[in-house]
């Protein structure tokens, strides 16, 4: 189950399908992500093909990537069962 936002914007697209904060060219992909990511219990439930499931290095070690397309990334950690910390960025 999502349990926090860094992406106030993601978190408004989440919960009441408000598009203002992402791309629009996006949500399809986005609503995916979020759906299986909060069904999930554990990074792995998140490599499906496509997605490109990696946890990053260095200071990030403990965070996940999955790619939504080109640049932009959904990024999140777990805390026990829970996604924590879900963000949506363009990281490269």
């Amino acid at each position: 189950m999502i349990k926090s936002f860094k992406h106030k914007g993601l978190e408004k697209f989440f919960l009441d399908d408000n598009r203002t904060r992402i791309n629009p060219e996006h949500a399809a992909k986005l609503a995916r992500i979020l759906d299986r990511l909060d069904a999930s219990v554990r990074p792995q439930d998140m490599n499906l093909p496509g997605y490109k499931l990696h946890e990053l290095s260095g200071k990030e070690k403990g965070t996940w990537s999955v790619c939504v397309t080109g640049n932009w990334r959904v990024t999140f950690q777990f805390d026990g069962a829970d996604a924590v910390a879900v963000d949506y960025r363009d990281y490269h």
